[in-house]
């Protein structure tokens, strides 16, 4: 007979494992895409739709047909996940404390500067090979085009999310009308009004970029806590459903019908000789 608890366990692995298809059918199509942006996020997207594939496929094998085997590998796993889950969402939110924009008078957008943010993330973004792919992506998401119509009182009324303002214009502070050099920022250098080379070198582009990773970490850090707790819960039904397993695969479960002990009890002997007793006399 099913428990409750092995039946929670199959329906959840049955959901799970449907889920993994559309993950690894999602991963396989950015690998054939020509787009940078997308090819950048396979390799993940296709790890993790194959490792909740194989575990979710070990769960329901070893909840709905009693395979403790099976059960096993699948906690063993689930316990490597969350202690992962648990170890990047600390990282996360260690690396992604430092950082934010900075108010420019006049404006409504910020703008964002590459000392902000953490050792960490400023040495990944800094990295030529790193950064060759981002600069890519940025560039075929045509994100600076939607700027080229904007007059002048856009610039100072509307709002430019982190990447517009780091990459599609200089830093506010340039002043390129004045007729005697005084030292500006260096990003002022590195401007070009070309549309295939605006400030993609310039060290607020890259500010922009980590200020978009630091706003979706935070996002995936509060998903991993939801995650993580969600976690645990299948995880001691788990625990549960092995436990019933190992019982399922003896002759008899545990309860009235199982013998406690081969030997009678101590007394057992003495009882029946003074049974034995009282049947002579009467």
């Amino acid at each position: 007979m099913y428990r409750f608890s092995n039946t929670v366990i199959g329906f959840l692995n049955l959901f799970t494992l449907l889920a993994s298809i559309p993950i690894i059918g999602g991963g396989l199509w950015m690998a054939r895409s020509s787009t940078t942006c997308e090819s950048f996020l396979q390799t993940p997207l296709l790890v993790v739709g194959f490792v909740v594939l194989i575990i979710s496929l070990a769960g329901f094998i070893g909840a709905c047909f009693h395979v403790a085997w099976a059960l096993w590998v699948y906690l063993v796993i689930m316990l490597f996940i969350i202690a992962t889950l648990m170890g990047l969402t600390i990282f996360g939110f260690v690396v992604t404390s430092q950082g934010g924009g900075v108010e420019v008078p006049g404006r409504v957008y910020k703008e964002y500067r590459l000392q902000d943010y953490s050792p960490w993330l400023r040495d990944r973004v800094k990295d030529p090979e790193y950064w060759r792919t981002i600069r890519s992506c940025i560039l075929g998401s045509k994100t600076c085009a939607k700027l080229a119509s904007w007059t002048p009182l856009d610039y100072s009324e509307r709002d430019m999310s982190p990447i517009q303002s780091g990459c599609c214009k200089p830093p506010t502070s340039c002043n390129y009308n004045m007729e005697t050099l005084v030292p500006q920022e260096a990003d002022c250098y590195r401007w070009n009004n070309s549309p295939t080379l605006l400030c993609y070198e310039c060290e607020s582009c890259k500010a922009g970029v980590l200020e978009d990773v630091r706003r979706d970490w935070h996002k995936l850090s509060v998903l991993n806590i939801v995650m993580l707790v969600l976690l645990i819960g299948i995880y001691s039904i788990g625990c549960c459903a092995f436990r019933n397993t190992r019982r399922a695969e003896t002759d008899y479960p545990y309860g009235e019908n199982r013998m406690s002990k081969v030997r009678p009890r101590w007394d057992y002997y003495w009882w029946r000789w003074w049974h034995d007793k009282r049947d002579l006399l009467y």
